[in-house]
């Protein structure tokens, strides 16, 4: 097999990536885009292991790693985006300024009876 067939395929992945990463307003989306952009990278590694016949296959250990890492960023990732869903409502990117305080305060209402238990506690 020619090393141009997966290299050509690993640059279209990485184009439409590059063009979900840039293109796309929900984090997921984004998410997903870098998730591809990774896999590229992995098939890349993985053909330029198999053309160069190494005998430590150190393409396919490092694609290990990568697989490791974007299992790492994409529970990370859904993490920080289920967070900002909860805070604002929305995952689009753009109206993610900051993660601290949500655009309108939320205003925390007290449970039934702490009034009373304010009572006891002064008494």
């Amino acid at each position: 097999m020619h090393l141009a067939y997966p290299a050509v395929l690993a640059a279209l992945l990485f184009s439409v990536g590059v063009y979900g990463v840039l293109a796309r307003r929900n984090a997921i989306l984004v998410l997903m885009s870098v998730e591809l952009m990774l896999n590229a990278v992995n098939l890349n590694l993985v053909a330029f292991d198999a053309w160069l016949r190494d005998s430590l296959h150190a393409g396919q250990a490092l694609t290990l790693f990568t697989i490791t890492i974007a299992a790492a960023e994409i529970g990370l990732g859904l993490a920080i985006v289920l967070l900002l869903f909860r805070a604002r409502g929305t995952a689009d990117i753009d109206r993610a300024t900051a993660l601290g305080d949500p655009a309108e305060p939320l205003t925390e209402e007290a449970p039934p009876g702490a009034e009373a238990l304010k009572g006891q506690a002064a008494a």
